[in-house]
C-alpha cells in the first residue's frame, strides 16, 4: 500500500515488552496527512498497546516514533499535545459533576487566570481568554449538536453523547492528529452514524485519524487504509475491501477456515 499524501506520523518498528510477554511485536505503521487510518484485529492483537505507544502513555521498549519530520519516541503526551497529538480513550473519561461546557473549558491549555498571581496581576487578560474559550468551546459543540446540553451535567449524557464529548475535548486542545479508541464502542445506530458524520467533517477540514475499532461497519465507513495486527504485529494492511478479502483476516477473526 502507498501513499501520496504526506506522512505526519510514521511509527516504525515498535516493540514493547512487559517481562516475558511481547505485547507489540516490530509493528510499523504511517499516517497520511488528512487521511483516516484504521488500526483493526482480534483481542489481544495488541492494538491498544500500539495506541499507547504512539499517545505517550507508555514508552517502546524499542522503535521509533516520527511526528512531523521529528522524533517523538517516550514523550509524554502532554508534551505530545503541544506538538498536536491528541488522543481519546475507549472508556469516557467525563469529568460527569461539572457541565458539558466545563468539560470543555477545563481541557484548554494553560491560562493566565489559572493561578493565583496570574488572577490577581492580568484579570483583564484572564476575562478575555475565559470569553475567547467559551466561544471556542460553543463553536464544537454547535459542530456536533450538543450545544443545547451545555450546561447539562456530563453525567447525565448517553453513552454515544459522551463519545462525542471526549472528542469535542480533544477539539479544544487544537490538534493535528486524532487518536480515537472504539469510539463507537457502546454507541446507539443512530448516535454511531453522528459519530461517523462528525469524523468525516473534521476529516474535510484538514484533521488527520487514527481509529481503533473493533465495529467492521464504521471502520469501512470511515477508513482511507487499514492495518491489520495480530500477535503484536502486522498482519497486512490496505483499503478496507483489500484485507477483508484477505484469507488470513478471516482466520484472525473468525478462527480456523474449514
Amino acid at each position: 500500500m502507498t501513499t501520496q499524501f504526506p506522512l505526519v506520523l510514521h511509527a516504525h518498528r515498535l516493540r514493547k515488552t512487559y517481562g516475558g510477554l511481547e505485547a507489540v511485536a516490530g509493528m510499523s505503521l504511517e499516517l497520511p496527512k488528512g487521511k483516516i487510518t484504521g488500526l483493526i484485529g482480534p483481542n489481544g492483537a495488541g492494538k491498544t498497546t500500539m495506541l499507547n505507544l504512539i499517545s505517550g502513555v507508555e514508552r517502546p521498549t524499542s522503535g521509533t516514533i516520527m511526528l512531523g519530520g521529528q522524533e517523538v519516541t517516550g514523550l509524554a503526551p502532554h508534551l505530545l499535545v503541544k506538538r498536536g497529538l491528541v488522543r481519546t480513550f475507549q472508556i469516557c473519561r467525563d469529568l460527569g459533576r461539572l457541565t458539558v461546557l466545563e468539560n470543555l473549558l477545563v481541557a484548554r491549555p494553560a491560562q493566565t487566570g489559572e493561578t493565583l498571581l496570574g488572577a490577581l496581576m492580568h484579570r483583564r487578560s484572564a476575562r478575555a481568554e475565559e470569553g475567547a474559550g467559551i466561544e471556542t468551546a460553543r463553536g464544537i459543540l454547535e459542530r456536533i449538536d450538543l450545544w443545547r446540553l451545555a450546561d447539562e451535567p456530563a453525567s447525565s449524557l448517553s453513552g454515544g453523547q459522551k463519545k462525542l464529548l471526549e472528542l469535542s475535548r480533544a477539539l479544544m486542545l487544537k490538534p493535528d492528529i486524532i487518536l480515537l479508541d472504539e469510539p463507537a464502542a457502546g454507541v446507539s445506530p443512530a448516535m454511531e452514524q453522528v459519530l461517523i458524520a462528525v469524523i468525516r467533517e473534521l476529516v474535510a477540514g484538514g484533521l488527520t485519524f487514527l481509529i481503533v475499532e473493533h465495529d467492521l461497519d464504521v471502520v469501512a465507513a470511515l477508513c482511507d487504509q487499514v492495518y491489520v495486527m495480530l500477535a503484536g504485529s502486522e498482519l497486512t494492511r490496505g483499503t478496507f475491501a483489500e484485507v477483508t478479502k484477505d484469507p488470513r483476516v478471516l482466520d484472525a477473526y473468525m478462527g480456523a477456515r474449514t
